[in-house]
């Protein structure tokens, strides 16, 4: 049997174990197009022969840059690894700065892209990157090299004895990749993954995954350039799973009833819109259906997982399941088995409803840092609770330090940052790498998350606030899109608050409130007034120091390209503060 030693086996390991018809799946014009397992090992051990006639060494860099999940990434992943090389995932939504550094501080040699935006975004800043040879087009554009030039070179099967050899002489151990972090301050941080991390985390991650290995699909969209969808990917192959792309974000709910996969990755921002779209869809109800639709969703928020509230509610449920929820699975495919949830902090009411409706949501944890994942709830052997990201995957070691704060130990733990010592030694310490998370774990095991150690922050009056956790509270609000708490060495917690204009101008539309944009919007009394509702609801259940004594509207939707958000959605909290500097002193400016 194949041994799973470096990630370029994972291929191999599914030709021998499960081969599959359709491996890799993605959507071209219209029309779905797979590859089996061993024409994806053919293609890759193709690449790998046109990179080495294009003089790619061992320990070359090989960045790529994708808008969306396709095949080809994957071919020129395994391509590049199996020759020694390491592949540089890019987020494809940074600026063009961002790719000029980190093409430059990878020194990347050559470089694949998806599209045209993403083409002409390279090269702008081509001429910057000494170390770039030449940019390669996953589509058909004129004018531009593409991809298949490689593999065309790569038909002269006489150097598969050299593919072979670099093969051979790549360890476990050694440099897989570089990915960089979308760190919230900052340049990014080029974090070093060994073969080893990542294979490990995949097959230890394996042992949460409810499926039938060799007869289950997946439905790919988080990026592959994150290391949480990428880990996936090789769990997938070592699980004999076929991978299905799907095309974009805003085509979710078409590939999922096409694809009917039994198996996702989420991220609660993705969760959220699914339940307030399905909320708005039951708003629109009348009588008796919009009467047990509501019903339904009060007795979902109620759920607690292993019959816990007992008997009656379970008879309640199976009602509720069978009259509202199943309309939910089949409008998500009608066959998940399981959706995992990770990058943020899931929201508790979001676990309930959707496994009320027979959606196991499961919530995980974990950094790039750590291949990704430490902890993940799993429904079986009762080790799903909510609330908690459940317990340690095996072979890792977790603990609570002194001050709270979670480190980890263990073989996905990284080599470090690439060509910076000083930050790896401020991380790895003592054996352990300190996360700069603030956590718990209970008796039964299971890890809870209560902060970021970096947001933490003391008013004025020494308390401390954790802005995680009000922000995660507040966001339950139908009227609140994004929300950030601020307040350092001020009297009082304050928030900025990103409207779901949605919900809002729909609402403002039943008031009958004038407005001519958003900017007067926000400026009205009834919606300031709306607003300042939903606090005092929620400050209900936060402490006298934590409650959040004034709010102030934005008129723009945060966005990772206007600087709000990093690529995985986390709060840019430096630059927000920055961008609504005027907002900050209209709050604090007689104490500033």
């Amino acid at each position: 049997m194949k041994a799973l030693k470096r990630l370029f086996d994972f291929p191999y390991y599914q030709l021998e174990n499960y081969p599959l018809k359709k491996a890799l799946v993605t959507k071209y014009n219209g029309e779905w197009k797979s590859l089996s397992t061993q024409d994806y090992i053919d293609k890759a051990n193709a690449l790998s022969r046109g990179l080495i006639k294009l003089g790619v060494k061992p320990n070359d860099k090989i960045a790529v840059i994708s808008t969306n999940n396709r095949t080809e990434w994957n071919i020129v992943d395994i391509g590049v690894m199996q020759i020694g090389a390491q592949n540089v995932p890019i987020y494809p939504n940074i600026s063009e700065d961002e790719y000029a550094y980190v093409l430059n501080h990878s020194e990347s040699t050559h470089c694949f892209v998806s599209d045209n935006d993403v083409l002409q975004k390279v090269l702008k800043i081509k001429d910057e990157v000494k170390s770039l040879k030449t940019v390669y087009t996953f589509d058909e554009i004129s004018s531009a090299q593409n991809w298949q030039e490689v593999l065309d070179l790569g038909q002269d099967e006489s150097l598969q004895d050299e593919v072979q050899k670099r093969m051979d002489a790549v360890n476990e151990n050694d440099l897989a990749t570089l990915i960089y972090t979308s760190g919230t301050t900052g340049r990014p941080k080029g974090v070093m993954l060994s073969h080893k991390n990542i294979s490990s985390n995949a097959i230890n991650s394996a042992t949460r995954l409810p499926l039938d290995y060799g007869n289950a699909k997946a439905l790919s969209f988080l990026p592959a350039c994150h290391v949480y969808e990428r880990m996936l990917l090789y769990m997938y192959q070592y699980s004999g799973v076929s991978i299905y792309f799907a095309e974009s974000l805003d085509t979710i709910s078409e590939n999922l009833k096409e694809v009917k996969p039994e198996v996702m990755s989420a991220v609660p921002r993705v969760l959220e819109k699914v339940y307030d779209k399905i909320i708005a869809t039951g708003t629109e109800l009348s009588g008796i259906k919009k009467a047990l639709f509501f019903w339904a969703v009060d007795l979902g928020l109620k759920y607690e997982p292993y019959k816990a509230n007992g008997w009656w509610y379970e008879v309640k449920l199976s009602l509720a399941r069978k009259l509202i929820f199943s309309k939910w699975e089949e409008a998500l495919g009608g066959n998940l088995e399981v959706v995992a949830s990770g990058s943020l902090a899931l929201q508790p009411r979001l676990a309930r409803i959707f496994n009320a409706a027979g959606i196991k949501v499961m919530e995980g944890y974990g950094l790039t840092e750590t291949s990704p994942v430490i902890a993940v709830n799993d429904q079986r052997n009762r080790g799903f609770k909510i609330g908690t990201v459940g317990k340690p995957i095996p072979e890792t070691e977790v603990k609570i330090a002194d001050d709270g704060e979670i480190l980890v130990k263990e073989s996905q733990v990284m080599l470090g940052y690439y060509k910076d010592p000083e930050k790896t030694k401020e991380v790895l310490k003592n054996g352990y790498f300190h996360t700069g998370d603030i956590g718990e774990i209970d008796t039964e095991g299971f890890l809870k998350i209560t902060d970021r150690k970096k947001e933490m922050f003391k008013t004025s009056g020494g308390k401390y606030i954790a802005p995680q956790i009000i922000e995660n509270k507040v966001k339950q609000s139908r009227f609140i899109e994004q929300i950030m708490v601020v307040g350092e060495g001020q009297k009082m917690p304050a928030t900025f608050i990103q409207p779901n204009f949605e919900f809002l101008e729909e609402w403002a539309k039943r008031k009958h409130i004038d407005y001519k944009d958003r900017s007067e919007l926000i400026k009205h009394q009834k919606v300031i007034d709306r607003y300042q509702e939903e606090i005092d609801f929620y400050n209900q259940g936060f402490g006298k120091w934590e409650k959040i004594k004034r709010f102030e509207l934005t008129k723009d939707e945060w966005s990772i390209e206007a600087g709000h958000l990093t690529p995985t959605l986390k709060l840019k909290r430096k630059e927000i503060k920055e961008l609504y500097k005027d907002l900050f002193e209209k709050i604090y400016g007689s104490q500033s």
